[in-house]
């Protein structure tokens, strides 16, 4: 049930990499302290693409899931519109995150433990709260999200910097 609950989120959150390019987001505008407001690295095909990877993702799961024991919504339209905001509250998170960094004096591109991995699944999970769409979590249920997406954030980093996808591994 919890991989369901995310997957829109996760793919929403690695398809930029394959997805991504163009424009930044930010339109290389700078903030009353000198710097980017997100950096070249956030760009607006990468937005409206990892918006629309996690939104078939749940266009996917509407079809496969309901009816079978892993069933969390009671409508097809449910498993859409919760892959939506997931996706939405995933790259508005990593969005969030690049902010947090460039304000911290980070250099785009250099890694920053945590708010590298876990801005983009805590902000779905809350575009999923606000819209009431979040089935209830056990605190060990949030662990094991958290504790999963920290890890198959960093393997799935690696494995695309292996594959040519991004300039670094994190």
């Amino acid at each position: 049930m919890l991989l369901i609950l995310v997957l829109p989120a996760y793919l929403a959150n690695a398809s930029p990499v394959i997805l991504g390019g163009g424009a930044p987001v930010d339109l290389g505008r700078k903030l009353g302290d000198g710097r980017r407001i997100f950096g070249d690295g956030k760009t607006w095909r990468g937005l409206v693409g990892g918006i629309a990877a996690g939104t078939l993702t749940g266009i996917i799961l509407a079809y496969l899931v309901p009816g079978t024991s892993y069933t969390i919504y009671p409508s097809a339209g449910a498993y859409v519109e919760a892959g939506f905001l997931a996706s939405c509250g995933a790259l508005f998170g990593d969005l969030a995150g690049s902010f947090i960094k460039r304000r911290s004096g980070m250099k785009p591109g250099r890694p920053y433990l945590l708010l590298d991995q876990l801005p983009f699944i805590i902000f779905a999970l809350l575009f999923l709260a606000a819209f009431g769409l979040l089935p209830a979590l056990s605190l060990f249920d949030w662990a094991v999200i958290l504790a999963a997406t920290l890890v198959l954030h960093s393997a799935t980093n690696w494995m695309a910097h292996r594959l040519g996808w991004k300039k670094v591994p994190w």
